[in-house]
């Protein structure tokens, strides 16, 4: 007789959660960061009002998706960084082990997109690349590094730089979520930078008006001024 419930039972329940077709379009659409209503998630995924409304609860009842009551509409939206980053790994999953990448993204999504509140894509993954050059990022120490998610941290050199960005590097690490770490990019099949550092990189990349999003997708826009910031500030040629 099984007695309690496990690790393996809570896991297997997430999974057969996401597993769903119309539950995993739900969640998808959702990694752009942005809430959406009931009705919006219908139509994505493509089933009527009250089915979708059955699919969210037992989303909701997961803890994969969050829900918030605004007057008259409910928006819904994914629980946190570390569902997006789940996400994102069986996304590397779904690849065909053992045959040559090729990848097959749509090339706009593949240049750059919102990987819930931080960069990937082509430029999510040459940030990241770039930092380590020059000198800002490092494995964290005393932490394994083979998994899909490794921890890194600052050094004193990129502490100083992205506090001259105007990131506040202290709030960042004493927020209830991983500082910083490299996650393997789906569409590139290597690492970009996650966590709470790369949320308050984008946001600072918004606000300076380097990028900017599509409305309806998770694709961002290199502006002609962030081009020449990043290749001023980084060396990045974008």
């Amino acid at each position: 007789m099984k007695v309690g419930y496990t690790a393996d039972d809570s896991a297997s329940a997430i999974a057969a959660a996401i597993g769903e077709p119309a539950r995993a379009r739900m969640l998808y659409c959702l990694l752009d960061g942005r809430a959406r209503t009931g009705t919006e998630l219908a139509v994505v995924a493509d089933v009527t009002a009250s089915t979708a409304s059955v699919h969210l609860q037992r989303l909701k009842t997961r803890r994969l998706v969050k829900v918030l009551a605004q007057g008259k509409h409910r928006y819904y939206s994914l629980e946190g960084a570390n569902v997006a980053a789940a996400l994102e790994a069986l996304s590397v999953l779904a690849g065909r082990p053992g045959a040559p990448f090729v990848p097959n993204t749509p090339s706009h999504l593949r240049a750059a997109r919102t990987c819930y509140d931080h960069i990937a894509g082509t430029l999510g993954v040459s940030l990241h690349d770039r930092f380590q050059a020059l000198g800002w990022l490092r494995p964290e120490s005393g932490r394994p590094h083979d998994s899909t998610a490794r921890p890194c941290d600052l050094t004193p050199s990129g502490s100083r730089a992205f506090a001259a960005l105007g990131i506040d590097v202290e709030a960042a690490r004493n927020l209830r979520r991983r500082f910083a770490y490299a996650c393997v990019d789906w569409s590139e099949r290597r690492p970009h930078l996650g966590g709470a550092l790369a949320a308050a990189i984008l946001t600072v990349a918004l606000k300076r008006k380097w990028l900017f999003r599509d409305l309806d997708s998770r694709t961002l826009r290199v502006t002609s001024f962030g081009r020449r910031e990043m290749l001023v500030r980084f060396g990045l040629h974008v």
